[in-house]
């Protein structure tokens, strides 16, 4: 049965099966245009590569563009968008499905590119980019002006030219490429490089940017439409002024744009004025003003004269001062002669009391008070020191009587420590212990010596033990042993115990 089972059909590999199809595909078919609407697009992969689908009614194709690819599209994959897309199809054996590698991408009719112009549109007005707060105004005189556009192209001839006409000034032109896939991207760079330049580089910063462009067809204009350009011209600090086209023709960079201007030459009038038009307003506002100034200085004129005539006259001003000053100076001559009697008879009456006898008797007087008063001075300081000196002699007579040394003489002694504390009880002095005995006439250093400890007790009953102490019983005192004094103060050696 297992023979039976046999068959003479070719037997491959899942690989080689895989292959053999993705052989038959790419010969088949090679390069085809598909049209279909964008699906599953979710932006580029960290790779950089894209992956979505296109779909109709019926059918739903895998697609995807590899990451060099990518870059170079001028219109990039959107979601819902009908395209028609250039590639190579093939086959993915890993999930046996096929797929297109798409080389380009273009939309599928201008209502596409005007459907994804729109929804652009919306987008980038919802954020704000198209309002009218947001636009600044023009310079009235710029000194330079920036221009983006070809190089080679009429735009720029005909900008030149119409400034020139209007107000030569200077001219600094940008060249981008104004159509093609990357025409969006070099207007972008053109934009925020012109924005960059720095206020006092070597290349003067533009007053005012134009950014030119002829007439064309939607897609011939669409890098106007790049979303890097819109964000571009709102980012950039110097006004700009858009001519894409004819009047006619709308991208959206005229929205963004602080001024669209419907022709590259009505930029150039935008930008600058006209320099003979000026020359002839000034000429009539000098003249204006001239005659104004005529105007003004006659009224002043005639105001001053009118003025002039409603004063008084110079007698009837100083007449009321000059009366003033007649009789100022009138009671002046009479106050100068009654002061000079008053001062004459003052010093009269001042001179009979400062004769040599008035004076002489003051003297007099006042020296005898003088002497009067030592007289009184010199009992009363003796009468004070005598005080003083009595109380100082009975202040020394109480000091003498209650000073220690009274008692030391009768054979007493202060025994103090090393830290020379008073020792007061024989219980506070242990063998060996360095005191010092303060007795009449001197301290002398000394060292304890005894038995034991158990004998201080017997030592403070029988306190006579001490030197010069009063005893009820007369013994013959020991003498101490002898002990070789140190060189600089003699020591004794007592025994307090005994």
């Amino acid at each position: 049965m297992l023979a039976a089972a046999k068959s003479n059909a070719e037997e491959f590999t899942v690989s080689d099966l895989s292959s053999a199809l993705k052989r038959v595909v790419e010969d088949r078919f090679g390069h085809v245009r598909v049209r279909g609407e964008i699906t599953g697009y979710r932006g580029p992969h960290s790779s950089g590569h894209a992956y979505f689908g296109l779909k109709d009614e019926r059918a739903r194709l895998d697609a995807v563009v590899w990451r060099t690819t990518f870059q170079q599209l001028a219109f990039k994959p959107e979601e819902g968008l009908e395209v028609i897309a250039t590639g190579k199809l093939t086959t993915y054996p890993g999930s046996s499905k096929y797929q297109i590698v798409i080389d380009r991408i273009e939309p599928a009719g201008e209502g596409a590119l005007m459907a994804l112009l729109e929804a652009r549109r919306k987008a980038l007005a919802a954020e704000g980019l198209f309002e009218e707060g947001r636009k600044k105004a023009l310079p009235f005189l710029p000194m330079t002006v920036g221009v983006v556009t070809s190089p080679t192209g009429a735009v720029i001839r005909d900008i030149c030219h119409r400034i020139a006409d209007r107000f030569p000034l200077h001219v600094i032109v940008w060249p981008v490429r104004v159509q093609g896939e990357t025409s969006g991207e070099e207007v972008a760079r053109a934009i925020s490089g012109f924005d960059a330049l720095p206020a006092d580089g070597n290349l003067p910063r533009p007053d005012v940017l134009i950014v030119a462009r002829g007439g064309g067809s939607l897609e011939d204009l669409w890098g106007f439409n790049d979303e890097a350009v819109v964000r571009a011209v709102s980012a950039c600090s110097i006004p700009v002024i858009s001519a894409v086209g004819h009047e006619t023709d709308w991208t959206l960079i005229d929205h963004v744009a602080d001024r669209r201007a419907p022709t590259p030459t009505g930029a150039a009038e935008m930008a600058v004025p006209v320099r003979a038009e000026l020359d002839a307003a000034i000429a009539t506002f000098s003249a204006r003003l001239g005659a104004a100034h005529r105007r003004l200085l006659d009224r002043r004129f005639q105001e001053l004269r009118s003025l002039a005539r409603a004063l008084p006259s110079v007698d009837a001003l100083l007449a009321i001062p000059r009366r003033r000053h007649d009789e100022a100076a009138g009671r002046l001559s009479r106050a100068l002669s009654s002061g000079v009697e008053l001062r004459r008879n003052r010093l009269i009456h001042l001179t009979d009391r400062l004769s040599p006898l008035v004076l002489d008797r003051q003297v007099r007087t006042e020296r005898q008070k003088l002497t009067t008063a030592g007289d009184r001075l010199r009992p009363a300081i003796v009468r004070i020191l005598e005080r003083r000196r009595e109380r100082l002699s009975s202040t020394a007579r109480l000091i003498e009587v209650l000073s220690h040394h009274k008692v030391l003489a009768r054979g007493y002694a202060v025994v103090r420590d090393s830290d020379q504390n008073i020792l007061t009880r024989a219980g506070d002095i242990f063998p060996g212990m360095a005191i010092h005995l303060e007795m009449d006439g001197g301290t002398v250093d000394a060292t304890a010596v005894g038995q034991s400890e158990g004998d201080i007790a017997s030592s403070e009953r029988t306190s006579s033990a001490l030197p010069g102490a009063p005893t009820s019983e007369k013994k013959k005192p020991k003498s101490p042993k002898s002990r070789k004094p140190s060189a600089s103060k003699p020591v004794k050696q007592i025994d307090l115990f005994d």
